[in-house]
């Protein structure tokens, strides 16, 4: 039958044994003792220079999110034509981010400006 005797409690009186398949018995007893861990990423959230307050603040809940997961976050702000001339508008949007998670995250990055856009990496505080 595939089946295996395996002796479970050998200090008892008398020995205990029972049949059963002993790869899956091992198979269990590991899965048991290993432990889940969280794998941190990077999650990137994206804003624009004319985005609406209500817009702003769905997307810090959802970098709230983010971090109370343990994930660290991207805010990248992207600019077209004309807007690239104001970019203390960034500044602005970041310093809402950063504001509004002090409490739950810091700034790892300051913001960096690459090309047509330019972001900060907030990560989560021990």
């Amino acid at each position: 039958m595939g089946l295996d005797l395996v002796e479970v409690s050998p200090d008892s009186n008398p020995p205990v044994c029972r049949i059963l398949n002993f790869g899956k018995y091992k198979y269990k007893q590991n899965k048991k003792t290993h432990k889940k861990t969280h794998a941190v990423q990077l999650k990137e959230i994206r804003v624009r220079p004319k985005i609406g307050e209500h817009d702003l603040q769905t997307k810090v809940k959802q970098a709230r999110k983010f971090v109370e997961r343990s994930d660290r976050v991207l805010v990248n702000m992207m600019f077209r034509g004309r807007e690239m001339r104001h970019k203390e508008v960034a500044q602005d949007v970041f310093d809402v981010f950063t504001k509004a998670l002090e409490d739950i995250a810091k700034v790892e990055t300051l913001s960096k400006s690459k090309g047509r856009s330019v972001s900060i990496i907030l990560s989560p505080i021990k």
